[in-house]
């Protein structure tokens, strides 16, 4: 009995050092991703290449200054510009506004991202600019990171099973916090949302008036460009099941790597 007792508690004991090691290799590379982007400034180069990498670029533009920004979207020659962002969805002229992005107006829920971002699709001129809508995965909240997607749904409402449960039929409607989910496909099994971009990211990256009207232009751009990402429904099944750490990590990596950022920042 002693025997099996020290081969189970050895046992125990190489799975948390494993466990230990993998988690520490993530937060490593965590802490790799998002090294020195507090104090980064971006050339133009650099916002050039963020901007083809949608809405997974947002945290490496917290640092450099709005104006910069616009002028390097203009300089890229993005359809739509944080000048347009902040007209269309905040009612502002970008050269009334400081540099920081901040007046005073923010979302805090999925409900009134989409609505600021459906005003500027409409200003831009899409077609049925109501079915384009900003969802979030919130499993991750307490630990700091939110799975974000651009998603086109028809339906105004919905009937779906739950996907954190697995079982029972809910209907929703644009009211209803849970809409702004997204859905591979309703409770007939037939196809609902067709995701245009997706991003895991730091919620402390995302409480900025900069950065949510850098998410909106990123995503708007997305839309009138006619992306499709149909690896989202995978990464979201990691997302659940409790990977973001690696989900987030190795998408920021490669964005990092793409926009031309040193890791010796």
């Amino acid at each position: 009995m002693k025997k099996i007792l020290s081969k189970i508690i050895l046992s125990v004991g190489l799975l948390s050092v494993v466990a230990c090691q993998s988690s520490n290799r993530v937060s490593h590379g965590m802490n790799t991703a998002f090294r020195g982007i507090g104090h980064l400034i971006l050339s133009p180069i650099q916002i050039s290449a963020g901007l083809l990498e949608g809405i997974s670029a947002v945290p490496y533009f917290i640092a450099t200054g709005i104006h910069d920004i616009n002028k390097g979207m203009i300089s890229a020659q993005q359809k739509i510009t944080l000048h347009d962002t902040y007209d269309s969805a905040y009612g502002k002229d970008l050269s009334q506004v400081p540099d920081d992005g901040d007046t005073g107006t923010m979302f805090y829920r999925m409900k009134q991202a989409t609505a600021f971002f459906q005003k500027v699709l409409k200003e831009y001129g899409v077609d049925n600019p109501e079915q384009y809508i900003l969802t979030s995965v919130d499993t991750a909240n307490r630990a700091g990171y939110t799975l974000f997607a651009v998603v086109q749904r028809a339906p105004s409402s919905i009937e779906i099973k739950n996907k954190y449960k697995g079982s029972g039929l809910k209907s929703y409607n644009s009211s209803d916090r849970m809409f702004y989910d997204a859905f591979k496909m309703d409770s007939r099994g037939r196809s609902l949302d067709r995701v245009i971009d997706w991003a895991g990211i730091p919620r402390k990256y995302i409480k900025t008036q900069k950065a949510q009207a850098v998410l909106i232009t990123l995503a708007a751009n997305s839309v009138v460009e006619g992306k499709t990402r149909n690896d989202y429904w995978d990464i979201e099944k990691l997302w659940m099941s409790g990977e973001y750490l690696e989900v987030c990590k190795d998408k920021s990596l490669e964005v990092r790597r793409k926009m031309n950022i040193p890791d010796t920042l």
